[in-house]
């Protein structure tokens, strides 16, 4: 079905990339459209970097490591707390930046901006979890001690689901450690991220410490390939990851890719469906579904259990409150861009050409006074069966699927046999059910009666199979690992002198 033209806003604001502590006007000539989601029309132009530009911001971040180095891990400390009040007084506007770009509703962007606060506040803590071992005379005279020094200049390529969140997981920890940032935030809602590097400088960093290009492929493929980039850490769809850990690695870099996902929500019979309805509500249609961690497929054992899930959810479904993303008390707004929609449009069509039975069909929704935005409703799906396309695939939209099973073993194995395995939770009454899911269910991250069991700062976020690429997980002790590498010292202070020898040193 063919599209109206974009509607244009009369000032479109040209942005720019962020180097050296100062914005910079993109000279590649290319530019990319930002849009305001919830009206549909074009407000920005960002500039889409050439490999020159990427390479020369690069050089400023290499230029800028040896003092940000050498820089004590207090007084780094200290930079991060200011940041951290800085991200504080202004998350609001952080929130709308993200609300005015992505289309997230305000409310849920300023949980989305807490939550990226989360990891820069655990990173204020460097000067204790820096801190590496020491062995005393583990023969005579001898010591041995470990240090985690800084790789040097790193990149976070970051999608556009979370503007705010996913950038702040990637530079907290990766700044505070002494790297040097590059960042490759979403050209589709670049503001954000650039906003946080002007705070980062703003905290008292040197300028060329954390640095924004926007950009496209050209850009990535800039910053993948080139040597004085030492780590690539990427969150994204599963295509691209496979794309960026096999190109990173291939130049010798140290990569995480997260990629897509199908996260199950397991419904035992003895769960409590009010409970699980409520839960099932905010984790498949919250930011109108546009999270990796959001749960699309709930697995109901048992028709009963089915039949009675789909009669509470239907009419909270048809009901969901939906509108402009900066109106307060709504529950959903519009997806990030018209061809965005349009591509969840495609997968709820292919799940009622495959068979699947259409409860709630969002596509019928329009938002009064604003047509143009790109919004969808809703959409619950009944009868999905495991050779679908459209359950195979990640749809990133606000659409639950419903499965049903005979048995909790036959409901476990569909979350392990998935290709994705980002996040699943389980909701029982039954802590032994609970606890045989959690422990056998190839997933990397477990929720029982949580629908969303994203980690807090001080554990780490990551998921098995497709859906991760790489040995380590997003922040927490992880991301330190991540970004540093292990120094070991052997030392040995004689009084008399050495004398050579010519074995392999045996500690005495």
């Amino acid at each position: 079905m063919s599209q109206p033209a974009a509607a244009v806003s009369p000032e479109i604001t040209q942005l720019t990339h962020y180097i050296n502590g100062a914005h910079v006007a993109g000279s590649s000539g290319r530019f990319g459209d930002v849009f305001n989601p919830s009206k549909g029309v074009k407000t920005s132009e960002t500039p889409l970097a050439s490999k020159s530009e990427v390479e020369a911001a690069i050089a400023v971040a290499e230029k800028a490591f040896p003092e940000w180095a050498a820089t004590s891990v207090l007084q780094r400390s200290r930079i991060m707390a200011r940041y951290v009040q800085l991200l504080y007084q202004h998350q609001h506007e952080l929130a709308t930046l993200v609300s005015n770009e992505h289309g997230k509703v305000i409310e849920d962007a300023m949980g989305s901006v807490l939550r990226g606060i989360e990891v820069a506040e655990f990173a204020c803590g460097a000067p204790h979890a820096q801190k590496g071992e020491f062995s005393d005379n583990v023969a005579r005279g001898i010591d041995i001690y470990s240090m985690r020094k800084p790789l040097g200049v790193v990149a976070g390529i970051t999608p556009f689901n979370f503007p705010a969140m996913i950038p702040l997981w990637m530079a907290g920890m990766a700044l505070i450690t002494g790297n040097t940032v590059i960042l490759k935030p979403s050209e589709k809602d670049p503001s954000c991220p650039l906003r946080l590097a002007e705070l980062f400088v703003e905290a008292g960093a040197p300028p060329g410490v954390f640095n924004v290009v926007n950009g496209d492929k050209e850009a990535v493929d800039a910053l993948l390939e080139d040597e004085r980039v030492k780590a690539i850490s990427f969150v994204g769809s599963t295509p691209i990851a496979k794309y960026v850990y096999a190109t990173a690695t291939a130049h010798g870099k140290r990569c995480q890719a997260m990629g897509g996902a199908k996260n199950h929500m397991l419904i035992l019979p003895d769960a409590d469906l009010e409970d699980v309805a409520n839960a099932l509500m905010g984790a498949a249609y919250g930011s109108a579904g546009e999270r990796c961690m959001a749960i699309s497929v709930g697995v109901c054992v048992g028709d009963e259990v089915a039949d009675r899930l789909i009669d509470i959810l239907k009419p909270r479904v048809e009901a969901l409150r939906i509108g402009p993303s900066l109106d307060t008390g709504l529950e959903m707004g519009p997806l990030v861009t018209r061809e965005h929609r349009d591509k969840v449009m495609n997968y709820i069509q292919m799940a009622q050409d495959e068979g699947s039975r259409l409860v709630v069909d969002g596509r019928d929704f329009v938002c009064s006074g604003n047509e143009d935005g790109f919004f969808l409703g809703g959409t619950l799906i009944d009868d999905v069966r495991p050779g679908m396309q459209s359950y195979q695939e990640e749809i990133f939209g606000p659409v639950l699927q419903i499965m049903r099973v005979g048995s909790f073993e036959e409901g476990a194995a569909l979350a392990t046999d998935h290709p994705y395995g980002n996040g699943t939770s389980i909701f029982t009454k039954n802590g032994a059910a609970a606890r045989t899911f959690a422990d056998k269910v190839e997933v990397g991250m477990v929720g029982i009666n949580v629908p969303i069991p994203v980690p807090l700062a001080f554990h780490s976020f990551g998921g098995w199979k497709s859906s991760a690429f790489g040995d380590h997980n997003q922040y927490g002790m992880e991301a330190l690992r991540f970004y540093t590498k292990v120094k070991t010292v052997t030392s040995r202070w004689l009084e008399s002198g050495l004398d050579a020898e010519f074995m392999m040193p045996v500690l005495k």
